[in-house]
């Protein structure tokens, strides 16, 4: 049997997409209404978050979800502090399933100024990044919304994340910068072009020797990131679907050259509570299946 990959190697070149298993209190509810869980299930926050560990553990257990097609996932933090098969989840799904783990880092979105939300305050980071890293994680996941080409918004959504994405290097984690644009705003592609400026003007303040990970909206023209996914500075460039359904993201996705998906809501697409463990296992492989070619295409 080849030795396992390290994390890093396996994220430079694994053949495969991350998944986002990391909904927060604000997403949780429609993502179990979508996994057929009503509200009414649930009195507290407390039996909310029960219900959504049991779907994670669930795709996180089921056969295919293993390193061969899945090579990251990101986690929610209390993921990250509960178990999942009987280990700490991170560890589970590195030792057990060759996944590389990540960790969701932001607190929500602050309201909307200059067209752009960005992220809210995160207190207490130096001690959610030190306890990442006792739990084994390789890197963290950050985001904030684009909601128009706005080029003072997003010079400052840009700014923001890279100062972030700077304090998570220096406690020997990659972070994935997320500044996201909204899927349905009539000025998506110019939002596109003013965020790949900054961004690569930004890559210039990450240090020498150091790398960092990017996770963007499918754009409107295709390999408008290509310079990005080549950039010495650029450990991988990921697609989030945005609110696309997964047939036509994974259209646009193999459309992008390099570009590898971390998809949410398109992973999950079509699982039920309700289902078998054989029908859930055949729709989260297909599932799986089709990301895992469209990101290699």
């Amino acid at each position: 049997m080849p030795p396992q990959p390290s994390m890093a190697e396996q994220m430079r070149s694994g053949k495969g997409f991350i998944a986002a298993l990391d909904q927060s209190g604000g997403s949780t509810p429609k993502a179990l209404r979508l996994y057929g869980v009503d509200d009414s299930a649930y009195s507290t926050q407390d039996e909310m978050f029960d219900l959504i560990h049991g779907m994670r553990t669930r795709i996180a257990t089921a056969t295919a979800f293993t390193g061969e097609k899945v090579v990251g996932a990101i986690l929610f933090e209390m993921t990250m502090e509960r178990d999942i098969g009987g280990k700490p989840a991170a560890a589970f799904l590195w030792e057990e399933r060759g996944v590389v783990p990540f960790l969701k880092i932001d607190k929500g979105l602050e309201a909307e100024a200059d067209g752009v939300q960005l992220m809210k305050p995160i207190p207490d980071l130096d001690d959610l990044l030190d306890r990442a890293v006792a739990h084994g994680v390789f890197g963290t996941k950050e985001r904030s919304v684009i909601n128009a080409a706005n080029a003072k918004g997003i010079a400052e959504i840009v700014a923001q994340q890279f100062e972030l994405g700077r304090k998570v290097l220096a406690k020997g984690l990659v972070p994935i910068l997320e500044p996201e644009i909204t899927i349905s705003i009539p000025d998506k592609a110019e939002a596109e072009t003013i965020l790949l400026e900054e961004i690569t003007r930004h890559l210039d303040s990450v240090p020498n020797g150091q790398q960092l990970m990017l996770k963007l909206t499918l754009p409107t023209k295709a390999n408008l990131y290509t310079p990005l996914i080549g950039h010495p500075k650029v450990m991988r460039v990921v697609a989030l679907s945005g609110g696309y359904s997964r047939d036509d993201a994974n259209r646009m996705l193999a459309e992008n050259k390099g570009m590898i998906a971390s998809f949410s809501r398109a992973l999950t697409e079509g699982l039920s509570v309700e289902q078998s463990d054989e029908a859930f296992q055949a729709t989260i492989s297909k599932s799986i299946g089709s990301i895992h070619d469209a990101s290699v295409t």
